[in-house]
């Protein structure tokens, strides 16, 4: 009778050895889905770019600085997104948030020109960039909670015991890395 609960002790102890590295292994699988989604949207901002560039470059030869700063912002996070993981997060983060705020600078400027904003390339390019900005962030989001529930499921106990078995190891979460990301918007509602 001993001998019997004792295999089942160890059949049940095994099961959830299986049951454990397999939850690990399916977390560390959806976290680097999660992430590869992200890149997917990035990509998306990134062929955008050069077309929102190319269709307003002749009516902003003035503006030549805010443009060189966008595709060299551009090309920066291209390079920091190649080979990027879960692990390696902050250089990219850096550089996208980099791409971010050259973004904002560069969409003021088209904003300040009239003409150029009623032109149907340039306001269906924004129109895109916007979109995919907001698809960015989703995604961001999607990542951040997907990498969260992998983080904390692999440093709970009992699970602690398994993350070795499983190769599991703390994934970065997506961070804002530039100060102007941060920055509140000033709203002016004033008719002057």
């Amino acid at each position: 009778m001993t001998s019997i609960i004792t295999l089942v002790i160890i059949a049940a102890v095994f099961f959830w050895l299986i049951s454990a590295y397999n939850r690990l292994i399916s977390l560390k699988g959806q976290t680097a889905n999660a992430f590869k989604q992200i890149d997917v949207q990035l990509k998306r901002r990134h062929d955008l770019i050069p077309n929102l560039i190319n269709a307003v470059k002749g009516a902003m030869q003035f503006e030549k600085d805010t443009l060189e700063a966008v595709i060299s912002a551009r090309n920066t996070a291209v390079s920091a997104a190649a080979g990027a993981t879960p692990e390696t997060l902050s250089g990219m983060a850096s550089a996208e948030g980099s791409l971010t705020s050259a973004l904002g600078r560069f969409l003021a400027v088209v904003e300040a020109y009239p003409d150029l904003k009623a032109t149907a390339n340039v306001g269906q390019l924004q129109e895109e960039l916007s979109s995919t900005e907001n698809r960015v962030s989703f995604a961001r989001q999607a990542y951040n909670d997907t990498a969260t529930a992998y983080n904390v499921s692999q440093s709970q106990f009992p699970m602690v015991l398994v993350a070795g078995l499983a190769k599991s190891a703390q994934v970065e979460l997506w961070e804002l890395a530039e100060e102007s990301e941060r920055a509140v918007p000033a709203v002016d509602l004033s008719l002057n």
